[in-house]
């Protein structure tokens, strides 16, 4: 579920379940750290990750195409009902015409509102993890007329121990709904504002997956990549109509059948469509000059990632685990953890109101 869905309300407080489950920085949550493909590139100086939306952008792409299509159905209904000479201005044709207003004023809604961010706007939302600086640099939305050096709409984060980063809840279809969410508050703890780091997880057991991916972040901006495993691929920064094809083909399930995927193909290519019709109305994103400037990478960065030899994206990604040259998997132990050793028994237990303490 889209992290616009599950709104924060500016001036109330924290959820308490946020609360409970808040993140530290400087201890791990789990026995394993890895990541849980977030990455677009790596270095000592920084790292650039995905938003939550990233991945389903072509449901939210889809569902404004919808909203359009249902704004012109209402205008033309409301032009038919009115142009028909057996109409007289009674109760059904009043009735009629707030209908198709409320139509109308709907689907705008939805259509602005989620459109916005997916229509001429960034063809990706990057969040920098810049260790050097201790910060979070998160690009949020686009602007149309920037002075030079003033580049995109860019909220910034400090990494210490006074950041708020807590697990997220919402639910959809009656299914939990997880993501990792940075709050900022002012001084009586009311939430200003808030964003949400890197991806989704579904049901009680992949919390999992977002415990793991946590510990990835945290190692890094405390010990560098060096001992990191390698992200399972590493998302291109300029996705091409193949990428954005794989992108819906594995949204349909990453281990499904042939048959099912032949199956589904229409509906894959419909929502490949929708994709590509919003990457085409937007434009990379630009960091403001401020933050460019404390991003330098050294020419002779070793862990510098991607480089030419690095497979990118899904397509590159799978034909070199299917020839051994990328690992499948990649994650680390965590060494001095003293919690639940089974990181599945783990996520359970996280899962709860009350998580456990370690």
């Amino acid at each position: 579920m889209d992290e616009r869905v599950f709104k924060y309300k500016a001036g109330d407080p924290i959820p308490d379940w946020d609360w409970q489950h808040r993140l530290p920085i400087d201890k791990p949550v789990s026995g394993e750290c890895k990541d849980t493909a977030t990455v677009f590139r790596i270095n000592s100086t920084f790292m650039d990750i995905t938003d939550q939306p990233y991945m389903d952008r072509q449901w939210v792409g889809g569902g404004v195409i919808f909203c359009c299509l249902g704004i012109i159905g209402a205008i033309y209904h409301g032009y038919s009902v009115i142009k028909n000479p057996n109409n007289h201005l009674d109760t059904y044709l009043i009735t009629t015409l707030l209908l198709v207003l409320v139509g109308i004023s709907a689907f705008g809604y939805l259509a602005f509102k989620y459109g916005r961010d997916e229509f001429f706007a960034l063809r990706r939302r990057p969040i920098r993890f810049n260790r050097r600086e201790k910060k979070i640099y998160a690009i949020r939305r686009r602007r149309f007329f920037a002075t030079t050096g003033q580049g995109d709409i860019t909220w910034e984060m400090e990494w210490n121990e006074k950041s708020i980063f807590c697990i997220h809840r919402g639910y959809a279809e009656g299914r939990p709904v997880y993501h990792i969410r940075h709050y900022e508050v002012d001084n009586e703890n009311k939430v200003i504002r808030s964003v949400a780091i890197g991806r989704k997880w579904e049901e009680n057991e992949n919390l999992q997956g977002l415990l793991s991916q946590w510990n990835y972040w945290c190692w890094y901006m405390n010990y560098g990549p060096g001992e990191l495993p390698k992200p399972p691929l590493f998302f291109s920064e300029n996705e091409s109509m193949r990428e954005s094809f794989l992108f819906c083909l594995y949204g349909f399930g990453m281990q499904a059948s042939i048959a099912y995927r032949i199956s589904m193909m229409p509906f894959i290519l419909i929502m490949t469509g929708y994709r590509l019709f919003a990457l085409w109305t937007c434009r990379n994103p630009v960091w403001p000059q401020e933050v460019e400037d404390v991003s330098v990478i050294d020419p002779n960065d070793p862990y510098d990632e991607p480089q030419m030899h690095t497979p990118i994206g899904w397509g590159e990604t799978v034909l070199a685990k299917q020839r051994g040259d990328y690992p499948e998997d990649p994650k680390m132990e965590i060494m001095d953890w003293r919690g639940e050793r089974d990181p599945a028994v783990n996520a359970l237990l996280w899962a709860q109101d009350i998580p456990p303490t370690y």
